[in-house]
């Protein structure tokens, strides 16, 4: 029997909740249909193809994603909004790994649903304002926002895999990590560029 109700963003939470539980490469649109009660067909009436679906998948993800980080880095600066930030991008991917992986994936995304979804851009405008804070500037800025999203994505990767077999807990780790980058964003160090051109300015 047909679900009364059903609509793009049911069968996006579906797809997503699925998505946690086996993982964003093992779902497919059966599977959603049946989680949801219906036949197949019915789901091409909301989104267009697997591949739409995983696309609204990244896009709730990331608002979702975004919300959290947002809430935990409200009234913060410096070493307190970096860990505030690691925190809720770490504890979303722990909960919610298959919508995660869906941000750190390349999909196409329809451009008209990218346009109109606030997480992506409201992701970018946290990180970069919560750099700024540490004084940094471009190109700094873009380098500083890709250690930081290689820091974290990394870290939960491989927790995730289990990669962590160390006695030394991970946590324990994660908070040195932590201190580290913080470390390393108030000394942020000068390009080559930056040095030389001080180098020859005659003032």
């Amino acid at each position: 029997m047909v679900r009364a109700g059903l609509t793009a963003e049911r069968v996006t939470i579906a797809g997503a909740e699925l998505a946690d539980e086996v993982g964003l490469e093992r779902v497919t649109m059966s599977q959603v249909a049946r989680r949801l009660g219906v036949k197949d067909a019915s789901l091409y009436t909301h989104v267009r193809s697997l591949e739409d679906l995983r696309g609204r998948i990244a896009l709730l993800a990331a608002d979702e994603k975004t919300i959290r980080i947002a809430e935990a880095t409200a009234g913060r600066a410096g070493r307190e909004a970096l860990v505030a930030f690691a925190d809720a991008w770490r504890e979303y991917a722990r909960r919610y790994p298959g919508r995660y992986m869906a941000t750190q994936t390349s999909i196409q995304i329809d451009p008209e649903l990218a346009a109109k979804a606030p997480g992506p851009r409201r992701a970018v405008e946290l990180t970069y304002g919560m750099l700024r804070g540490y004084g940094l500037a471009e190109p700094d800025l873009t380098d500083a926002v890709r250690l930081l999203r290689s820091t974290f994505h990394g870290f939960v990767a491989l927790e995730a895999a289990g990669g962590f077999a160390h006695e030394r807990s991970p946590q324990q780790t994660w908070v040195r990590a932590l201190d580290a980058l913080h470390a390393l964003l108030e000394h942020w160090p000068e390009s080559a560029s930056t040095s030389a051109s001080r180098e020859g300015d005659p003032s």
